[in-house]
């Protein structure tokens, strides 16, 4: 049988497209050990706290693009203490729509107008449903009004094997130099070590960074001590989502 040379390239280049679409397949298989796929579960009725519905805005919900979104205050009866909570869920993602999870308050909240205030630690751990989720921690800072923020989600219904920090960098450097808005967009993302970090970390855990989510936010004013306003949400999201 003769070996057409001209064939070669071709031939090549077919095979490395087939390997390439079927290698996410067969290695983003991986599952966290003793998880099952469970989703968190909102709840209006806390003890202690009064919900009202917030609707979310219609520009907000197109960019979302989610398939169930969850967004209220919560009012607690004895110290008046409001709470913002918010869920979007997703549950098959579509490539061509923007990935729930880039809707971070990193990168939404800066560009709306707010401030992140540098506050370590910049994760904090609370434990739901005998699972240990890590948040994000922001203080963020519109006018004198500041706000404590925590964040997280779930991808498959387990937790995540990376943090939500891949906008943090890119904030930073928009809210210190806001005429050069380039600086907020995709070519400073793909530039940056944290968004990077969070691809590797998937890759290397064999678990997918897409397919169904759910992102979890809530807040409180910081009023005083942000100690207090630690234990004000650790404790609200436990009767809320635990």
């Amino acid at each position: 049988m003769k070996f057409v040379r001209g064939n070669a390239v071709p031939v090549g280049w077919g095979v490395l497209v087939v390997l390439l679409w079927v290698f996410p397949a067969f290695w983003y298989t991986r599952t966290e050990s003793g998880q099952g796929q469970q989703w968190f579960e909102e709840r209006t009725d806390v003890r202690g706290w009064t919900f009202e519905e917030v609707p979310v805005a219609e520009s907000a919900e197109r960019a979302l693009v989610a398939d169930t979104v969850f967004n209220g205050e919560f009012v607690n009866d004895e110290t008046a203490h409001k709470v913002m909570a918010f869920s979007a869920r997703r549950l098959k993602e579509d490539m061509n729509e923007i990935g729930l999870f880039v809707h971070t308050p990193d990168r939404c909240w800066t560009e709306a107008g707010w401030k992140i205030v540098p506050v370590q630690p910049e994760t904090t751990t609370i434990e739901l449903g005998g699972r240990e989720i890590t948040f994000e921690r922001r203080v963020f800072d519109f006018r004198g009004q500041k706000e404590l923020v925590y964040f997280s989600g779930l991808i498959g219904g387990q937790t995540l094997p990376y943090r939500l920090d891949h906008n943090l960098s890119v904030a930073m450097r928009y809210q210190l130099n806001k005429e050069a808005g380039s600086v907020a967009g995709t070519s400073a993302r793909s530039q940056d070590e944290r968004f990077w970090k969070r691809i590797w970390e998937s890759f290397t855990s064999r678990r997918k960074i897409t397919g169904s989510k759910q992102f979890i936010r809530v807040s409180v004013p910081v009023q005083g001590e942000v100690d207090d306003e630690d234990r004000i949400l650790a404790d609200f999201v436990r009767d809320w989502l635990g």
